[in-house]
């Protein structure tokens, strides 16, 4: 016996600790990388979240100042949130709109003429809310940590 921990003693291979941090890292590193696509999905989904808020911010004020000058406000409102927010989907928006105190929902509420629907809706000094849904994901490695995550902006201006 005596023998056999000598050996053990005596060979390099037995001696040598050179290996050991590299196991550690492989152990470690799916969990950094982990983390890592944890941090940058949640950082694109948060700056989804500024672009889409920027945009309905954008198109509220477009809506508070148009009036008079079109006969489907919502479309006018919608086409400056697809300009505003590119790198965005334009199928998955979801839009409703409340024009002096009538709800609108989706992206068209065409009028006859300025003074009639939607575009009559527009009086001067009366709030002009929009609001705008889009689908978020918060997938990392096949698995979706908010399978219901939507992010939601809106903005009430006073029609110019």
């Amino acid at each position: 016996m005596n023998r056999l921990i000598k050996k053990r003693r005596n060979n390099p291979l037995c001696q040598s600790e050179e290996g050991g941090s590299l196991v550690e890292f492989a152990l470690v590193l799916p969990l950094l990388m982990l983390v890592l696509t944890g941090i940058i999905t949640f950082g694109i989904t948060l700056c989804n979240y500024i672009v889409l808020t920027e945009a309905v911010g954008v198109a509220a004020r477009q809506l508070a100042i148009s009036r008079g000058q079109t006969t489907d406000p919502c479309a006018t409102t919608s086409a400056v949130v697809y300009a505003a927010a590119p790198t965005m989907t334009k199928a998955s928006f979801t839009f409703s709109f409340t024009l002096n105190g009538t709800a609108y929902s989706g992206a068209s509420c065409s009028s006859a003429s300025t003074s009639t629907g939607a575009a009559g809706n527009l009086v001067q000094g009366a709030p002009a809310q929009v609001v705008v849904t889009y689908p978020c994901s918060l997938k990392v490695w096949g698995t979706n940590y908010a399978s219901s995550c939507t992010l939601t902006a809106q903005t009430t201006e006073l029609v110019q």
